[in-house]
């Protein structure tokens, strides 16, 4: 069976394959089988260093209020960013010049700048120029690096998405009298979101991980700062930055599954647009076509 893109593998293609695929698993294996004797030999893999994660104090003390820090500055940056990005990305489609040239230079500003330089100056000036108290001041900080970061990369996601639609799509709605904002609204964004979901989502994971830069660099008490509180107090910081990889990895993969499983509800929304029937609804559309009465009274056959 063939495909428009490739051809279906013939024999040797899929012993070339088998092959690969075993050297591959192989070669993974040799690796982990490494990095646990070299942790083995470190004595990272001491029962003393790894009890700490089966206590409650050590969830409750250090990583369930770093991790609940890190969700709240990821969800607040999210919802500020999105519809913000969302904006600018449809203000730089703009007939109008005074509208599209300032929405670029927004998001040409902001995307060229690291998101870390951001929070820095973002904290300063929280400090220097207004009241936000010395507690609140590194939320504030991490949330408006992220937001003004993510915003503008997502404004050309938007961009992007809405542009590699067919001109066609457009020129409808156009043809049907709607003016370019309903067009925007009624024919093109519904169409773009899918295309554009999977970039979405991959920068939703990165305003998640980057939240760790406030923690680093601003004492913000996300999951990896409260790490290196925990760690201190229990001498275990090998097994603690990979107890809280798996937490990292467990909490971007939720978000990817949600996303995948929302694209796919999507999708088949937009190709299913009519009720849907039940066989005794049916069978009755069916009897009233072939029994119904005409107008001189005989059944229409």
């Amino acid at each position: 069976m063939t495909s428009v893109l490739y051809d279906a593998p013939g024999p040797r293609a899929k012993r070339r394959n088998v092959i690969l695929s075993v050297v591959f698993f192989v070669l993974l294996a040799l690796l982990l089988w490494w990095i646990w004797r070299v942790m083995d030999d470190k004595g990272q893999l001491e029962w003393s260093l790894w009890k700490p994660f089966t206590e409650a104090n050590a969830w409750t003390t250090y990583l369930l209020p770093g991790l609940a820090d890190t969700l709240k500055a990821a969800a607040l940056s999210m919802i500020i960013a999105l519809p913000l990005g969302a904006v600018l990305g449809i203000a730089r489609m703009s007939d109008h010049r005074w509208v599209r040239a300032p929405a670029a230079v927004i998001v040409e500003f902001f995307r060229a700048i690291p998101v870390l330089l951001l929070m820095l100056f973002a904290n300063e000036f929280f400090a220097r120029s207004t009241d936000v108290s010395s507690a609140d001041r590194p939320l504030y900080a991490v949330v408006t690096g992220l937001v003004l970061y993510n915003a503008s990369v997502l404004a050309e996601i938007v961009r992007a998405g809405i542009l590699s639609l067919p001109k066609g799509q457009a020129e409808a709605g156009y043809a049907i009298g709607l003016r370019k904002s309903q067009t925007m609204k009624s024919i093109l964004l519904p169409q773009a979101v899918t295309a554009m979901l999977p970039a979405i989502v991959s920068q939703l994971v990165v305003i998640v991980k980057d939240t760790a830069l406030g923690g680093v660099m601003l004492g913000f008490t996300e999951l990896l700062n409260s790490r290196g509180t925990l760690a201190a107090n229990y001498a275990n910081v090998i097994p603690s930055f990979i107890v809280v990889a798996i937490i990292f990895i467990v909490l971007n993969f939720i978000l990817t599954s949600f996303a995948s499983w929302l694209e796919v509800r999507l999708r088949s929304s937009k190709r299913g647009t009519g009720a849907v029937l039940g066989a005794d609804d049916v069978v009755d559309l069916n009897a009233g076509e072939v029994g119904a009465p005409d107008a001189g009274g005989d059944k229409t056959v």
